[in-house]
């Protein structure tokens, strides 16, 4: 075997090894894709009674995407979503376990990479702190909240949802003459490829909670 062979076939081999991690993002990413497009078409699309039963459904399905591609933290971060969704739903304190399971799921996401899809483990988790009840029946904290809100808008300031949660929850917080920059800001974000639906649902969120945040500040004046 010459020379020239041998180092064309290292080449080979060594293209194939930097293909594999390559092909595995990929498959990582259709998967994603794939969560994130059905639990569009159920939060924004389906009746409001299938769509318990069809979170619920989802939700394993995104178990199984999480597994198989364990260590990325992408799944992770959408199956919290799903979850959340799914307790949502449900609503009530018969939701407490799906929260603590969905917070779960967020943390260890920023554990493996707290900026993967754009620091939306930060957003997601903020939003349970501020939605869920403090102790002693859950583990709501405002404080806890606005950090994490934070940190999802200081890697995204220009994204719809960390805009929207963030005037949000300040609205929640009774401070609505500053949300209303962060929901203008919402009502402004750039276009998501590929989440038309998603961007559809939310501005029209933000417009109607911009809408109920101006008038508290109008009749404070």
């Amino acid at each position: 075997m010459n020379r020239f062979t041998l180092s064309r076939r290292v080449l080979l081999a060594a293209a194939a090894a930097c293909a594999l991690p390559l092909a595995h993002a990929g498959a990582v990413e259709d998967a994603v894709t794939q969560l994130q497009h059905e639990w569009e078409v159920i939060r924004y699309q389906a009746p409001a009674a299938e769509r318990e039963k069809r979170f619920e459904t989802l939700a394993t399905k995104a178990h199984q995407v999480s597994g198989d591609y364990a260590g990325r933290a992408e799944p992770l971060v959408w199956e919290g979503i799903i979850v959340s969704s799914l307790a949502g739903e449900k609503g009530g304190l018969g939701a407490l376990s799906l929260v603590k399971q969905a917070k779960a799921l967020y943390e260890q996401a920023i554990q493996i990479d707290g900026n993967a899809l754009e620091g939306s483990a930060y957003n997601s988790l903020g939003v349970l702190y501020y939605k869920v009840p403090g102790w002693p029946v859950g583990f709501g904290d405002k404080a806890k909240a606005r950090e994490l809100l934070q940190k999802a808008l200081a890697i995204n300031p220009r994204g719809i949802d960390p805009n929207f949660f963030y005037g949000e929850y300040l609205v929640e917080s009774r401070k609505p003459e500053e949300a209303v920059a962060y929901l203008e800001k919402a009502m402004q974000a750039p276009p998501r490829p590929g989440r038309q639906l998603a961007d559809q649902g939310r501005r029209e969120e933000a417009r109607a909670l911009l809408e109920k945040a101006s008038a508290s500040v109008n009749a404070r004046k």
